[in-house]
């Protein structure tokens, strides 16, 4: 249940993150962008240690930035769609 918990909260800081990175507003949900902070994590974890990058001797910077890389992805594909389906209802 903990496990759960920290992964919303990282999910919530990258989206965060990432809306921050992001050039204009992103008229998201917080809930939306939690998840999406969570999809860019995971995805981020699974590519680095693809690459074989994910756990170093040191900080996993190379980790940690794929995570944020995906997170500003995510973020910027979909908030677009978000408002569109928003403004057409």
């Amino acid at each position: 249940m903990f496990q759960i918990l920290w992964i919303l909260l990282i999910g919530l800081v990258l989206g965060l993150i990432a809306k921050l990175i992001l050039r204009g507003p992103q008229s998201i949900p917080w809930w939306l962008t939690m998840l999406l902070g969570a999809a860019g994590a995971l995805v981020g974890n699974l590519v680095s240690g693809w690459i074989g990058v994910r756990h170093t001797g040191g900080i996993d910077w190379i980790r940690h930035l794929l995570q944020i890389g995906f997170a500003v992805l995510f973020v910027g594909l979909v908030a677009p769609a978000w408002s569109r389906s928003r403004a057409s209802r």
